[in-house]
């Protein structure tokens, strides 16, 4: 499938702030709404994005309705979704791509919009997997991830490069870039939005997940026959865990032995996930992944 990049954006854009999953406290978005300004982009604020319903930014209507009410706007050059959290896997079977795919633009987000992610990849669009709302508040002004964001949206591709791990397997590979949250991604297998193996290079973050629930989403990964059709793997950030000491190694050891018979690139550690060098990939694009004995470079081609 061939994937459509959205416009990059020019100053004087605008940029849609909607709270598709977990609600967000209003000041956070305010200040998110300044800090974008500050990069010479108009931005509106989606009308439910402050909403409460239990642990949810509003009903599933009520954030639909924002999406999708951004999606539609022909005016609106990105969409950057205020956090994450659970709920976005609501929404995949409810949007319409019809007037996006008239003025499609940039989804901006990571973790639980993952799942939404996957929806406009399988519908043929490049998006944002980045930091959001959260991260452009409490970092500083010149944070690198927030610098790489803007350089992205404005047409400006960066180069990443990251120190080696012992764990990684060296070779170079070309793919798609694809992924996001492992927990999230594992939840729409064998659906419509499932990620496709061929040709990709794939990335996986997580948090939050007890180490065998993460070795048990990798074995069904390899007995479903996925990491052996896979490009490249870049294992990112798996973080707020406790390693399990009676699966008798560190989860990336554990995570070792199941790959170590794969002779594509394999990188562990690269700078993507719930933390604060949290990297922005672009979901769709061509990539080059290059694993050396003591750097790994990403590059977008």
């Amino acid at each position: 499938m061939n994937i459509q990049f959205p416009p990059y954006l020019q100053p004087g854009d605008k940029v849609l702030i909607v709270s598709p999953s977990g609600k967000i406290d209003k000041q956070l978005l305010l200040s998110a709404k300044r800090r974008l300004q500050t990069w010479g982009l108009k931005v509106g604020i989606g009308r439910h994005a402050d909403g409460t319903c239990g642990k949810y930014a509003g009903t599933i209507k009520e954030r639909l309705g924002d999406l999708q009410k951004a999606m539609d706007d022909a005016s609106a050059k990105a969409i950057l979704c205020s956090r994450g959290g659970y709920g976005a896997v609501h929404l995949v079977d409810k949007l319409d791509f019809a007037a996006f795919a008239q003025h499609p633009k940039w989804l901006i987000g990571f973790s639980d919009i993952t799942a939404l992610h996957a929806v406009f990849q399988q519908k043929g669009f490049a998006s944002l997997h980045a930091p959001m709302a959260r991260h452009l508040v409490m970092e500083p002004a010149d944070d690198p991830c927030s610098e790489y964001l803007r350089s992205i949206l404005f047409g400006e591709l960066p180069h990443y490069a990251c120190e080696a791990h012992k764990l990684n397997h060296q070779g170079t590979a070309q793919g798609i870039l694809r992924g996001g949250n492992m927990a999230v991604a594992y939840g729409l297998r064998a659906t419509p939005y499932d990620i496709p193996p061929e040709g990709t290079v794939l990335f996986l973050e997580d948090v939050g997940e007890r180490p065998h629930a993460v070795e048990r989403m990798m074995y069904n990964l390899k007995l479903s026959g996925v990491l052996e059709r896979l490009s490249g793997l870049i294992i990112g950030q798996f973080t707020d865990y406790a390693e399990d000491c009676s699966l008798g190694k560190e989860l990336y050891g554990a995570l070792a032995d199941l790959l170590k018979e794969y002779d594509y690139p394999i990188c562990f550690n690269f700078p993507v996930g719930h933390v604060e060098r949290n990297f922005p990939l672009i979901e769709g694009a061509p990539v080059e992944l290059t694993v050396k004995k003591r750097k790994v470079t990403l590059k977008f081609v």
